[in-house]
């Protein structure tokens, strides 16, 4: 990381309904929720792998661009809970972990082997009781999907690749970092993943 710098770092539970930056640079999004609604961030300050308005859970962020750039990097999981549309098979679980091919930049694209594994309950996460859809128009369930790598929409394109659209998108998981914050509360940590830097 860069030395002789005096940098801020913050873990945040970001909230369905906000984007994941500072400054609103366009029109088409006026009126939507910004992340410095939520605390005081010095001006320096980045979101590390941006999470999409409608996606919720564990955003970093940092006035450092080397350690955004290790984050963001290979080295280092991420683990997203996802709900989706009816209950995932066992079948699609295999197809999602050895890689399915997606849209990206207008090419295909297959995505790298990844961990899959269905969820039981996430009670133990510190999330918003939302309904995502009425009960119904069908079965929900919940999967566990972590990915070392980050393109546009991967995971919510990865489910429905699979016949399983994602209706709810939660990252609970960055490295050894879990999601144990409620939605929408900021910590301000020093030197933050040193640990995960030094694996």
């Amino acid at each position: 990381m860069s030395k002789g710098y005096s940098h801020s770092h913050f873990i945040l539970h970001k909230p369905y309904g906000y984007l994941s930056q500072f400054i609103n640079n366009q029109n088409r999004r006026k009126n939507k929720r910004l992340l410095g609604e939520l605390y005081d961030f010095q001006k320096s300050t980045m979101a590390i792998g941006r999470l999409d308005e409608t996606s919720e859970g564990l955003l970093f962020l940092t006035s450092d661009g080397e350690m955004s750039e290790y984050i963001r990097s290979r080295n280092v999981e991420k683990e997203y809970y996802v709900q989706v549309d009816g209950i995932i098979t066992n079948e699609a679980i295999i197809k999602l972990q050895k890689g399915v091919e997606i849209g990206f930049n207008g090419q295909k694209y297959t995505t790298k082997p990844c961990k899959v594994h269905l969820v039981n309950s996430v009670s133990h996460l510190p999330l918003e009781n939302r309904k995502v859809r009425d009960e119904r128009h069908g079965p929900k369930s919940w999967a566990s999907i972590t990915v070392t790598e980050g393109k546009f929409r991967q995971v919510r394109k990865m489910t429905a690749a699979v016949g399983f659209p994602t209706l709810r998108l939660v990252r609970v998981r960055i490295g050894d970092i879990h999601l144990t914050i409620r939605s929408g509360e900021v910590i301000e940590v020093e030197a933050f993943l040193n640990n995960l830097q030094q694996k």
